[in-house]
């Protein structure tokens, strides 16, 4: 039985690799109206008490996984910046102290932005935190990662173009079931945009309490997409990123960068990456030189498997968005399979696609291949821009199917990659229907580094057996 489960899992990573054919689902649903779901619901209740802490959202706050950033507004007036943590419940024996800032756009006045680092974590440890407002209070906790290793495992979720539309709401949901344990977050988070004037502000402080649900209780690690720009010149606002910039931070200092719209972390036995597809990127630009030298930085002994986020994909079958990633793929491919990037995710393109191993690297626009060809060192290429927001879904498919698209279709849901050690991780896209979570296309991604590093021989054989098991058997 073990040996036909290896020989099953064999074929369907060589068909991964070298393919036999992509596959468009011919499944498209809209579960409810992509509309935002009114101010008024439940999903969107302002905490009880004067100047409650609102909007509570954790990511990581360090290069290594031994901090987070907490962050929260207070709608009313400043009150405490500080955060009262400990180890056990109700018993908050440490305290850290943060920094508040408020803003105004349009004619809208924010509340008041609190970030408070705490640092000094033990890893792989369940903290309670308590974040108080005058006689208001709120209580949460998160669990910090394994300590970084090869062999860490840990289950990343995958949510994209999220919005706050009852498909968010499902995708949310869902997502919550997961047992994940972070989330990469692929851009566009609130949708405000699409609104004018102070409803703007608005939107941000009704997204903020829509997904509190999460991500007061474990770490979103933010990506910004064309949503977040909010670049509004008839309404005098013309500072890029500015919403985005002050509600959400990111430890893009603790990785070298210069600017919080790029920044790298490592966590368990991952290196994520995140690009900003809305800056320059070009050669001799901070983001250029910087991915240079983390690229650089990036330890395969210590994490073996590179992660790499941005908005825009750079490969696309879809008719949305169709080539829009092509000038950060002339710029940065290359790159990405000199280095064995393991897998790209983005979203931007509201449905879902997954490419096989390909790169167009040869091409240099005089000479040289003119389509993508597969390629063992490039990463694969995963689109998961299908939250839920209310611009509906990107149901137009470019036809044919090109040679390097392995499965694509048109549905609200969310991907979850687990890590299950050096050499093998499980993926999977689940797909919303009819308010259930549907596993839609799934499959075990090896490890460009180890997977064929002659140093993986020397690896014992139960952690082959266990991925398989464990595949087989979920």
């Amino acid at each position: 039985m073990e040996i036909r489960h290896l020989l099953i899992v064999s074929l369907f990573l060589s068909s991964l690799l070298h393919g036999d054919g992509g596959i468009t689902s011919s499944f498209i649903r809209s579960e409810w109206p992509a509309i935002d779901i009114p101010l008024d619901h439940h999903v969107f209740k302002v905490p009880k008490g004067y100047n409650a802490p609102q909007q509570v959202h954790i990511t990581q706050g360090d290069y290594d996984g031994k901090a987070v950033i907490i962050s929260w507004v207070t709608p009313d007036e400043p009150g405490s910046s500080k955060v009262l943590y400990g180890a056990v419940q109700g018993k908050y024996d440490f305290v850290a102290q943060g920094t508040y800032s408020n803003y105004t756009f349009y004619k809208y006045k924010s509340g008041y932005t609190h970030h408070c680092l705490v640092s000094g974590l033990e890893y792989d440890t369940k903290y309670y935190y308590k974040i108080e407002s005058g006689e208001s209070s709120r209580e949460f906790w998160f669990v910090t990662p394994p300590d970084v290793h090869p062999d860490a495992s840990y289950k990343f979720g995958i949510i994209g173009d999220l919005g706050q539309t009852f498909n968010s709401l499902s995708t949310l949901e869902h997502y919550m079931q997961s047992g994940a344990q972070a989330v990469l977050f692929l851009g566009d988070l609130s949708y405000a945009d699409r609104y004018q004037y102070n409803d703007v502000g608005m939107r941000w402080d009704s997204w903020g309490r829509f997904v509190e649900r999460s991500t007061a209780y474990q770490p979103w690690l933010w990506s910004a997409g064309n949503h977040e720009i909010d670049y509004m010149p008839y309404m005098e606002e013309v500072s890029p990123f500015k919403n985005f910039l002050q509600r959400y931070t990111t430890p893009y200092l603790a990785s070298k960068s210069s600017n919080p719209l790029w920044y790298a972390v490592r966590r368990a036995s991952a290196h994520i990456i995140v690009l900003s597809s809305y800056s320059p990127f070009v050669k001799y630009t901070p983001q250029w030189r910087w991915l240079d030298e983390e690229l650089k930085r990036v330890d395969r002994e210590k994490t073996p498997w590179l992660i790499v986020l941005m908005h825009v994909p750079i490969y696309n079958s879809n008719e949305a968005h169709f080539m829009e990633g092509e000038s950060m793929r002339a710029a940065f491919e290359e790159w990405f399979v000199e280095h064995r990037v393991d897998v790209i995710f983005a979203g931007h393109v509201h449905a879902y696609e997954r490419s096989y191993r390909i790169s167009n690297v040869r091409y240099n626009v005089s000479s040289g291949d003119r389509f993508p060809v597969p390629d063992k060192s490039a990463p694969v290429y995963i689109t998961v821009g299908d939250g839920g927001n209310q611009e509906g879904l990107a149901g137009r498919f470019r036809e044919p199917q090109p040679d390097y698209s392995a499965f694509r279709e048109a549905s609200y849901g969310h991907s979850t990659l687990e890590i299950k050690n050096r050499t093998h991780a499980i993926y999977h896209w689940n797909r919303n229907d009819d308010g259930k979570k549907v596993a839609t296309d799934e499959f075990v991604l090896h490890n460009q580094y180890w997977g064929k590093n002659i140093r993986r021989r020397k690896l014992k054989k139960h952690y082959l057996k266990s991925v398989v098991v464990d595949w087989v058997s979920s």
